[in-house]
């Protein structure tokens, strides 16, 4: 692709050949484009110099930057990198959800994948566990990747015929304009409460980036989806119907799919869903309320792209849940029953508090809670989160998660603040063995923080950890 055809431009004198763009000076080669981006410890203009020997041709980054390449001047080098790599890899899906919330982006998007598939459609998922598509698996480094990144996925994925995505859409990619190029045909919001505060100055900025999404990379004709259940739901339907985009809304208060009734079944639970003349009576296969919810935003996804709600409501029995979403991963046998084991990715005050009250019903005896909170990530929310698990289990242990780069104890001790009396085990293998040897039939033990995670962040080295794999191995030998 010659830069001109890159840039949508004309040029004067030479019209170099592009090979390739990326905002990491090392990885530069001849014919590249170099994002020189203002990140949080470094000013990308700083290795201009080392993109230029190794062989870039144009440097995207602000007006008035000194290069000898040729400059192409934006107010917002990160967009300007984004709308040149959906150029440069032109390739996408034809019909994209992307979803944005604090909870539950995970989980929809493997439901819309799974709910499209069963419509015999080519249909794929990309966010916190990766991309995937049939005959396609890749692996993110972050749950919305840099602009080059996402486009090189999804140009791949068209390529291989995936027609229907559903895409996690984090408030970091929108805020970094990470998702701008994409073009969405759908929308949904989940809920948002705190979270990512460490990064977001004020609850209002994480807020705002959200809403990018719906106001700024939805076009005018796309649909939203909105679980009115969620927290701060009011506030999005406000600012949607402020604008020409179509709104469905779903949950207990839903216009459109409305969850009249659901019941905490040993399997599942049973749902009673009421969409225009019909009402449909569900066994849903998952365990939790906020997986009925999530199910009803996958589902009125899935309708706007072009089904009617017969087609699509029936199928939400056969949903299967995402790897570390209130994930039953084991059971420990005992002299007169079993004590359910689960995994969750519940990281979030609030996402405790949902995990834990999802899974009491499913309990004839006590809950118990192992959790930690992550290094080098908002501290404010860790004494939160420790209350939020003593409110609602019935005995807590405080074990390390990804300390980072902070002292785990001192990070344990934060999270202890909220929750007077629980057990303080700073490995988490030793952990999680200390509550199965408290488990008695009929009850449950929720391991959360971690989910799908298979490695353990300490210092500057992640190591091999898997909650779902250790609890499996400890259920095997007890």
């Amino acid at each position: 692709m010659k830069l001109s055809v890159l840039l949508g431009k004309d040029i004067k004198g030479k019209d170099p050949d592009i090979t390739g763009i990326t905002s990491d000076s090392r990885q530069v080669k001849p014919g590249f484009v170099f994002a020189a981006l203002q990140g949080s410890l470094d000013d990308g203009s700083k290795f201009i110099p080392q993109a230029e020997e190794a062989g870039a041709v144009a440097v995207v980054a602000k007006p008035g930057t000194s290069t000898e390449a040729m400059l192409v001047a934006a107010d917002e080098p990160r967009q300007k990198l984004a709308q040149l790599a959906a150029r440069f890899h032109p390739g996408q899906p034809q019909m994209i959800a992307g979803i944005t919330g604090t909870n539950g982006k995970t989980s929809i998007a493997r439901f819309c994948q799974q709910l499209w598939t069963m419509l015999e459609l080519p249909a794929g998922s990309l966010g916190t566990l990766g991309a995937f598509s049939a005959g396609y698996e890749y692996t993110l480094r972050h749950t919305t990747p840099d602009p080059v990144e996402i486009h090189q996925v999804l140009s791949t994925m068209a390529k291989l015929g995936t027609t229907h995505l559903a895409m996690e859409v984090s408030s970091h990619g929108l805020k970094q304009y990470r998702a701008d190029g994409v073009r969405f045909a759908l929308a949904a919001f989940t809920n948002i409460t705190r979270d990512h505060l460490d990064y977001h100055p004020t609850f209002d900025d994480y807020f705002s980036a959200k809403m990018r999404l719906f106001t700024d990379l939805l076009p005018s004709e796309g649909v939203v989806v909105v679980n009115v259940d969620g927290a701060e739901s009011d506030k999005v339907v406000e600012t949607i119907k402020k604008t020409s985009r179509r709104l469905i809304t779903v949950g207990r208060a839903g216009n459109d799919l409305r969850l009249i009734e659901t019941r905490s079944l040993p399997d599942g639970q049973k749902l009673i869903v009421h969409c225009g003349h019909e009402t449909y009576d569900l066994h849903l296969p998952l365990v939790g309320y906020f997986q009925a919810e999530n199910a009803l935003v996958a589902a009125g996804l899935v309708m706007a792209s072009g089904y009617e709600p017969g087609q699509v409501i029936p199928l939400l029995e056969n949903l299967k849940g995402a790897p570390g979403r209130l994930e039953h991963v084991t059971d420990r046998v005992l002299p007169g029953g079993l004590a359910g084991i689960y995994v969750d990715y519940a990281h979030t005050p609030d996402a405790i508090e949902t995990a834990l009250k999802a899974i009491r019903p499913h309990a004839r005896g006590f809950v118990i809670i192992i959790l930690g909170a992550g290094g080098d990530r908002d501290k404010v929310k860790r004494p939160q989160m420790g209350r939020a698990a003593s409110k609602l289990a019935d005995q807590v242990i405080v074990t390390d998660d990804n300390p980072r780069s902070e002292d785990p104890a001192q990070i344990r001790q934060e999270v202890l603040r909220g929750c007077k009396g629980a057990i303080e085990i700073g490995d988490r293998k030793e952990a999680i063995k200390a509550g199965f040897d408290m488990l008695a039939p009929g009850d449950v033990l929720l391991i959360a923080g971690k989910g799908h995670e298979t490695g353990q962040t300490i210092g500057t080295m992640t190591i091999p950890f898997n909650d779902a794999k250790i609890a499996r191995e400890i259920a095997g030998a007890s």
